[in-house]
């Protein structure tokens, strides 16, 4: 009987453990950074586009984006023409990357 509970209770601090490290995980990749010589530093959040405005990852990938490993080359000409980040970053769907460059690009 004592043996039973002690597995009991095994069972139940593991199913714990994994809820607990599962909702501490970091969401995608992680955040990713690009250097931009001239404009400033990016830092791309996959916390904030997944997390908070509750995009899928399908929504990027791999459409706009492919992993790390195999990147498409982005310009801010090819952004403004709606490609990479500017699909959404249009002024409809989130702001315009013609005229907020300060909301990624950090000197």
């Amino acid at each position: 009987m004592e043996a039973t509970n002690m597995k009991r209770i095994g069972v139940v601090v593991l199913v714990i453990l994994l809820v607990t490290t599962a909702g501490l995980a970091k969401i995608g990749g992680g955040d990713i950074t690009l250097e931009v010589k001239k404009a400033g530093t990016v830092v791309f959040s996959h916390d904030h586009h997944v997390g908070s405005v509750g995009l899928k990852c399908t929504e990027c990938h791999d459409s706009l984006f492919v992993t790390t490993g195999k990147h498409k080359h982005a310009t801010m000409a090819l952004m403004q023409k709606g490609e990479s980040c500017g699909a959404c970053h249009n002024g409809k769907k989130a702001f315009d990357v013609k005229a907020n460059c300060s909301n990624c690009h950090k000197k």
